[in-house]
């Protein structure tokens, strides 16, 4: 098969990925990545420099793409689907980019603080960072509130690659943060939970939900 996408299930940006491939309807092989491992992480550092997951490998374009929002990018032009995730006119697709980043860089980044206390030794914890973290979340509430109002989607009535990576980040954080007091947002929230290909990459990762470091009311919250 010409593509092989390098993931881990339990990873919000391998769930950006998987979305998109699954929108479009494109073949790919998945490709397991156990970074724990020195062997395998020595070798998947030959793939991807930095040792971020996920990688996509085309080995038909003798071509290794990493970096999530640029991964789908690829697909959208050379391997283009059903649905195209990023339009064609120029104005839409900044559009689509800005909201794209958003996600990303204001929603997903900022939670990664709140998971990465979680997982310090006992006496090394930094509450100060978590509630930056958390204030940090509740300001892209806001922002998003107001961005979604009369909004199928996050950049109009096509679901793009905004969307994409609007999915898994508020599947994580909204479970630490929730969406109370933000009808709107939580509303899109839904949406996204029921489309197909989202719901096709939880139910993947629902065997190494154990994993993901939750409290126990997080973890009543998530599918079983």
């Amino acid at each position: 098969m010409a593509l092989e996408l390098h993931l881990h299930p339990l990873s919000s940006y391998c769930w950006k990925v998987l979305i998109a491939l699954y929108e479009q309807g494109t073949p790919f092989e998945p490709v397991t990545v156990n970074l724990g491992d020195a062997e395998i992480r020595a070798a998947y550092l030959q793939i991807s420099p930095f040792g971020k997951i996920p990688a996509l490998v085309d080995t038909e374009r003798d071509a290794t793409v990493f970096e999530t929002s640029i991964i789908i990018e690829y697909l959208d032009q050379n391997y283009p689907g059903a649905t195209r995730l990023i339009p064609q006119d120029p104005e839409r697709a900044l559009e689509v980019r800005l909201w794209d980043r958003v996600f990303d860089l204001h929603v997903m980044n900022a939670f990664q603080p709140i998971v990465d206390d979680r997982l310090r030794p006992e006496g090394r914890r930094d509450a100060l960072s978590v509630e930056m973290a958390r204030a940090k979340l509740r300001q892209a509430y806001e922002v998003l509130e107001r961005r979604l109002a009369g909004r199928t989607w996050a950049a109009g009535e096509a679901f793009s690659l905004a969307d994409c990576a609007a999915a898994p980040a508020l599947f994580y954080v909204a479970l630490a943060e929730p969406l109370d007091g933000h009808p709107t947002l939580a509303a899109y929230r839904q949406r996204l939970l029921a489309r197909p290909s989202v719901a096709r990459a939880i139910e993947e990762a629902k065997p190494f939900f154990h994993m993901f470091p939750a409290t126990e009311a997080e973890r009543a919250r998530m599918p079983g």
